[in-house]
Formats: structure tokens, sequence, C-alpha cells
């Protein structure tokens, strides 16, 4: 097993968990490849998320395992995909999407507090992502979570640039509450981390993330899994990201079975 029953225990408390050395430098170097593939080619769902001030830059990409071999080999060949079913406890494992996201040297653009599943289209607690950077990340610029917060609902997601509440009416779900403006009221976790750490964490966790100082750049992919209880949840806008036509393929309220989410791994039958 790639995690231990203390990592599996830690997760399930507290929505995040740092897997220290859990790839080899050849796996590395194959995502550093596609990371540079990619930012030579990025896909129409790529994003800036940093403003033309900002005295850096912020990209981000989205689905891109399809056309980049270096992701769909990296999922095939590693630990992950296992990694997530251990901590998930689950059957089986499928990709929901990758997620890159590059800062580079001197982005002042932060990351705010918010969960990823109430952008998705998918429904279900059985999920987990795992972010993994191919630099050094230092504690100001890493990604932090607070810690139990999974447990706590759905909260209003809301644009980054502006903080619209775009998806979900106002006043529908509960709001973000003031993580730093109240610290004393929250138990926020987050590791400095080399290269071969990653941090797997629940789509309902809060998180958040600094910008990136001096000239360290931070490179990182960001795999999506889901788990057994997971289902079509279809919206009436655009999520993030978008899978355009996916209702014409999928029932609502229908497991993801589709050729978009292959499955990764599926836990061994006993003999016993």
């Amino acid at each position: 097993m790639p995690v231990s029953a203390e990592d599996i225990e830690f997760y399930r408390k507290n929505g995040a968990v740092v897997i220290r050395g859990l790839f080899s430098p050849s796996e590395l170097a194959l995502l550093e490849t596609g990371i540079a593939r990619n930012m030579a080619a990025p896909s129409p769902l790529s994003i800036v998320a940093s403003r033309p001030e900002d005295p850096g830059y912020f990209i981000e990409d989205f689905c891109n395992w399809q056309r980049i071999p270096e992701y769909r080999d990296f999922l095939t060949a590693s630990a992950a995909a296992e990694t997530a079913g251990q901590l998930m406890g689950c059957r089986t494992v499928r990709l929901y999407h990758d997620h890159l996201l590059v800062k580079e040297p001197r982005t002042t653009a932060r990351t705010p507090w918010h969960q990823d599943q109430p952008y998705y289209n998918i429904d279900g607690f059985d999920n987990v992502s795992m972010w993994l950077p191919v630099d050094p990340v230092a504690a100001e610029s890493t990604l932090k979570f607070v810690a139990g917060s999974h447990r706590e609902g759905w909260m209003m997601p809301r644009s980054f640039m502006n903080n619209e509440a775009k998806w979900f009416p106002e006043g529908t779900l509960k709001d973000i509450p003031d993580i730093e403006g109240h610290p004393e009221r929250f138990t926020v976790l987050g590791w400095a981390l080399e290269p071969g750490d990653a941090v797997f964490f629940h789509m309902l966790t809060l998180h958040g993330a600094g910008g990136v100082a001096g000239g360290n750049r931070r490179r990182v992919v960001s795999f999506r899994f889901m788990g057994d209880d997971t289902t079509f949840a279809p919206r009436p806008w655009r999520t993030s990201p978008p899978f355009a036509g996916l209702e014409k393929d999928i029932d609502k309220g229908a497991p993801m079975i589709h050729p978009l989410f292959p499955v990764l791994w599926e836990r061994p039958v006993s003999s016993g």
C-alpha cells in the first residue's frame, strides 16, 4: 500500500493529507515534460487567473489527459489512483479531470478560500483530488486547508476575480467563513513540499493558496478522482470545467461511466 493506516485516518478526519516521497524522479520528469507540452499549446479551456498588473503570471488549464501523453502515462503507471482509492476506501477509482496550475515567479495572485465540488457537475462524497508540484513549494505558497471542513456541507461558490455568486442563487448556500479574519476558530493545515510529495484532499475541503515570491516557480498538476458513489449532476450553468453535451450520454443521478472518465484502479478481489 502506498499509504499507511495513519494517513487514511488523518485524511478522513481532516479532509487533507500529505504523502511524502510518493513519486520517483522519473515520474516527475514525465510530468515536467507534459507540463511543458501543455504550456506550449494551452487548450481552449485554459484561463489566465492573474490580473494584467500582476508582476507574475498564473495560468490554469483543464482536461488535457487525452492529448498530453505524459499525463496519461503518469496516471496509468504511477501510484496516484491507488493512493486515491485507499484514502477513499473505494472499490473503483475513475479519473474526473486533470488541472494544470502554474504560478510564475513574482505572481501575487492568491487562490481564495473555496471548495471545489460546488463548481463541478457531480454529486457524491467519494472523491479526492491530488495536488502534485514538480517544484519545491514554500510554506507561504503552498495549498492550505481548513481541517474537517469537508464535513460542513456545501458552501457558496463565487468567482475568483470579483467574488460573484454566478452559479447557485445568492443565499441558497451558506457563505465561506472569514478564515483569515478569525484564525482562532479554525485549524489550518499546510505543508512545504519537495518534488515527489503530494497532497490529497476532499473536493469539499476548504482550501486556498498564496502567491509565489521571488524567483520561485510553482508548477502543479492536480488530478481529480471519483469513487464508488459519484453520480452525474447536470447543472443549468457552465461548470468548471465544462463537459458540454454530457447529459446526452449520462442520465442525471447515474454513475460516471463514460470514456471521458476512465477507470484507473480497482481494488483487488480478496481470495478469502
